[in-house]
């Protein structure tokens, strides 16, 4: 003791004899360390962040990164007259993603660190709707896309622009090219191909899309813009799989949002977006602001928000370049088809994406493939006895009777942790072998987060255009190619969310 009359343990300190607060504001002060255990203490509840494989999110940064996190924490980034070099260190990690993205003007090119892929994602959507009121679109606006992250159903609901959500078919786990032309008419100002799905993992057929978007220009006269959501892709596919044409190269592509905080390894709040020309960018978009000291121009949702993920996503730039992000991203790679391999020997699973760089990211998913006395939520449950989050759920429709599970793996995932979760994985499938499920758990029961929500109210199902008469699709009145009877999006009114229908529903084409 120091001879003190005050307790110098903080677990003997006022303020920690009772319970924390939990309803009203506190009325009394307390020591800060007291404070800090209390909080420190209640957070060892939370699972280990690098174990949960559900989250696409960086979980691991090195300690040069968390001191630059740490300096930045006083800077906001809008504030460009106070911190300028905050601002120029932005600005070259756009630049810098242009160049890797192939922009015909890598140093000219507009675009903007975000928050996350989210605010990137619906900044590239209002851009694409400006566009298209410029261009005299007029109306309610739409966009095309396939199984998408939630962050697209919100821009559809928050900007008011109807989504068309491609229901899957057959044994297709992602929108294809030939199912787009049923799907836009005059008032669709962009197709949005995921570029990293969220379900799955898997890429969709970006340089597909557009040579489909290119035949109906050259049958209906509609030129309509890609945005690619890359949230994770776009920093895996230019270092691992650099053959696939998916962003700038392909003149359709006006815009692409990635998730820094996902496969670009910084550490979490960081996101971009980018312009494939300075004209993709209406100026309508941009605001100046005078009252920080100087006038400088903003384009983000958000205005006020910490520098340090921005000038961390630049350190990390530098720090790997090209080369340090191929091998970086490659190990990541080769952790996860180590995964993909033992789980496929373990049970009976039939797998959906085996972490391929050439079809997907940094992500292993499989599904039951059948004569099992359990389910993948009973798995996942499991699982979660042994500090694993792996995410257990439907697909989207036309799918959602199936179950499927998705392991995504980040940068300090190691093939010895793939080991460990393989053993794991045997362990758990020895106890429901050994004690049979009575009833198997549901999705509420098991939880899990897998990246994705489900709105309070749904949002209605895609509106056909599609001729009744001969089942193909009409924009404009002109007939597109006849799409398999599969394809046929449903006839749905705004305030219904009935299943999809197979019958051919009356055109809706809009009229110029």
């Amino acid at each position: 003791m120091t001879g003190t009359t005050e307790p110098d343990d903080v677990y003997a300190m006022p303020g920690i004899r009772r319970a924390a607060p939990h309803r009203g504001f506190p009325e009394h002060e307390i020591f800060p360390q007291v404070a800090y255990q209390i909080v420190h203490d209640e957070l060892m509840l939370d699972g280990v962040s690098r174990m949960n494989l559900a989250t696409f999110c960086t979980t691991w940064v090195d300690d040069q990164a968390r001191r630059l996190m740490n300096e930045c924490l006083d800077k906001n980034i809008v504030d460009k007259d106070e911190y300028p070099q905050t601002a120029e260190l932005e600005q070259r990690g756009v630049h810098m993603l242009a160049d890797l993205w192939n922009s015909p003007d890598p140093r000219g090119t507009l675009g903007t660190s975000t928050t996350g892929s989210s605010e990137a994602a619906m900044l590239g959507g209002l851009a694409a709707k400006f566009r298209w009121r410029k261009r005299g679109g007029t109306g309610t606006p739409n966009f095309v896309c396939g199984p998408v992250q939630v962050c697209w159903e919100k821009f559809a609901r928050y900007f008011d622009v109807e989504i068309r959500q491609i229901p899957l078919r057959g044994e297709r786990y992602t929108m294809h090219p030939d199912d787009i032309a049923a799907y836009c008419d005059e008032n669709t100002i962009m197709v949005v191909p995921t570029f990293g799905q969220t379900f799955t993992g898997l890429f969709e057929d970006v340089e597909g899309i557009s040579k489909a978007l290119d035949a109906l220009q050259a049958t209906t006269g509609l030129d309509i813009p890609i945005h690619v959501d890359a949230a994770s892709g776009g920093f895996l596919a230019p270092f691992c799989a650099p053959e696939i044409c998916w962003d700038f190269r392909l003149p359709r592509v006006k815009s692409i949002n990635a998730s820094g905080h996902k496969t670009g390894l910084a550490p979490l709040g960081a996101g971009w977006a980018i312009w494939r020309t300075k004209e993709d960018l209406p100026e309508e978009l941009i605001f100046n602001v005078d009252y920080l000291g100087g006038n400088m121009p903003t384009f983000n949702l958000n205005f006020s928000r910490p520098g340090g993920q921005a000038v961390t996503q630049y350190y990390e730039f530098i720090r790997l370049g090209r080369t340090g992000y191929r091998n970086v991203q490659t190990a990541i790679y080769t952790a996860s088809q180590h995964l993909a391999k033992g789980i496929a020997e373990a049970g009976p699973f039939e797998l959906i994406h085996d972490a391929d760089p050439r079809r997907g990211i940094t992500a292993v998913s499989w599904k039951l493939a059948g004569g099992a006395d359990y389910n993948l939520y009973d798995l996942s449950d499991r699982l979660r006895t042994r500090g694993w989050l792996i995410a257990a759920y439907p697909l989207p429709a036309d799918r959602g009777d199936e179950i499927i599970m998705r392991a995504v793996l980040r940068h300090g995932f190691t093939i010895d942790m793939a080991d460990l979760l393989l053993a794991d994985l045997h362990r758990s499938l020895q106890v429901l072998g050994k004690h049979p499920m009575t009833t198997s758990l549901t999705r509420e029961e098991a939880g899990g987060f897998p990246h994705n929500a489900r709105a309070v109210v749904p949002t209605p199902k895609a509106k056909p255009v599609r001729s009744k008469a001969e089942g193909k699709a009409t924009i404009n009145g002109k007939k597109t190619a006849e799409t398999p009877a599969e394809t046929k999006p449903a006839k749905t009114k705004p305030a219904k969310t009935k299943p999809a229908k197979t019958k051919h529903a009356k055109s809706k084409a809009g009229k110029k």
